[in-house]
């Protein structure tokens, strides 16, 4: 592939972040207070903030960071696509991890001292016929009523806001608070955060068997034999928690792999085809400064195949030319499928796990990144030993029980944990 065609977190120099492979034990490091299982923007994340909690804190990664669903992901801070009948208090914590977006990506960007890509570019989610328009109107009603802060638009001013939408278009909802941020640039600028606050990022590192004492997760042990003590292990290894073969199978989290592809595009950053997220029913469309245009997704049921399909392909290229015809015009650059972690009830485990010493932070479906900073900030006050988000109770996986996670009937409530 030429030069050109990398993306910019790529061709940068300012965001290589040296990183450390696994040692052999004769390392003589300092014993962590937390190892975080998992280098994605979650586990990342988690342990950038504990960090700055004064927690002591080891990623251990098997590959780089972000190998994962992270590095698929089109990053939408989009909470008004989510919002669904019967699922209020997950629009809740939704909500206040998109709030919280804009101090994380500062305080992340100071931390780091590298560009984030966060970027505040609002969302417009189209009906592109009248079946669409009528649902789209039932979900804004919806919307009005947990005050998502958006307005009903007719065609006409749909196109004003984007001039390049299909003249059929029937109707939109414009959300001018959703956001979006550039995982090739979140996730070097997290690798660096976590280091720059003392913590260690390790690559190649991969988790093969538990340390315990007396019935308490102490550690781990990685494939090359060094053991990794500490007070908790935290679970980030997304759609591979549930899969974990170190972990005893009552402690593995209900979470299964849903397939998702994914298109790059690229045109003229001067002349876009969109200024902000185009949301239709079928595919969203993510703009990037530089003039890539993110094309997502499929959802998929096909354990850990990552396998990019033709059919896939022209499903989500056939949706975005319905939604903005321009698109046909545009560089086709990238395909690529990635494993999202997804939970029985399709929200996220937040919280002890069935082992004491054991803290989960996995099974975010679609919404990786856009909860985590609560989901970061919810795991940080628990090695801190510090109060927890209110919002993040929908997320404790203590709701599981019986045949689903049989090992979590015993994992504490939040409320057990404060006390």
């Amino acid at each position: 592939m030429p030069d050109d065609t990398k993306r910019p977190s790529e061709q940068r120099d300012d965001v290589v972040v040296p990183l450390k492979r696994s040692r052999s034990p004769d390392g003589g490091v300092e014993a962590p207070d937390a190892v975080v299982v998992g280098g994605g923007a979650i586990g990342l994340a988690c342990a950038w903030r504990a960090a700055r909690r004064g927690v002591r804190v080891r990623v251990l990664e098997r590959d780089h960071p972000g190998a994962g669903a992270s590095h698929v992901a089109a990053g939408m801070l989009a909470p008004v696509s989510e919002a669904s009948w019967g699922e209020e208090a997950l629009m809740r914590l939704a909500l206040a991890s998109a709030g919280a977006w804009p101090g994380f990506a500062a305080e992340l960007a100071e931390d780091s001292q590298l560009e984030v890509g966060y970027e505040p570019c609002g969302a417009l989610h189209v009906a592109l016929d009248r079946d669409e328009s009528e649902e789209l109107r039932r979900r804004f009603e919806l919307m009005g009523s947990l005050d998502l802060g958006v307005e009903w638009l007719r065609p006409r001013a749909c196109r004003d806001l984007e001039p390049g939408l299909v003249p059929a278009c029937a109707a939109g909802v414009h959300a001018p608070g959703e956001a979006a941020v550039d995982p090739g640039l979140l996730l070097p600028a997290l690798t660096a955060a976590v280091e720059r606050c003392g913590g260690q990022v390790l690559v190649e590192a991969e988790v093969t068997d538990i340390l315990t004492d007396d019935g308490r997760l102490t550690g781990v042990i990685t494939g090359d034999g060094r053991e990794h003590r500490a007070e908790h292990v935290v679970l980030a290894s997304g759609a591979w928690s549930g899969a974990s073969p170190w972990l005893p199978p009552l402690a593995r989290p209900p979470v299964r792999p849903v397939k998702g592809q994914i298109l790059t595009l690229r045109g003229n950053p001067d002349q876009p085809v969109c200024r902000r997220i185009v949301a239709s029913e079928r595919v969203y469309l993510v703009p990037r400064p530089d003039g890539r245009l993110i094309v997502g997704a499929t959802v998929e049921e096909r354990g850990f195949d990552i396998q990019v399909t033709a059919g896939g392909v022209l499903e989500l290229l056939r949706e975005a030319y319905r939604a903005l015809p321009d698109v046909s015009e545009l560089e086709l650059v990238e395909t690529v499928a990635g494993l999202r972690p997804g939970t029985p009830d399709n929200a996220p485990l937040v919280g002890p796990g069935a082992l004491d010493g054991l803290v989960l932070a996995t099974g975010h479906y679609r919404n990786g990144i856009l909860l985590t900073p609560i989901s970061a900030e919810a795991v940080a006050a628990l090695l801190a030993q510090d109060p927890l988000p209110p919002e993040a109770e929908v997320a404790h996986p203590g709701r599981f029980a019986g045949e689903s996670a049989p090992g979590l009937v015993a994992a504490p409530t939040i409320e057990d944990a404060r006390e």
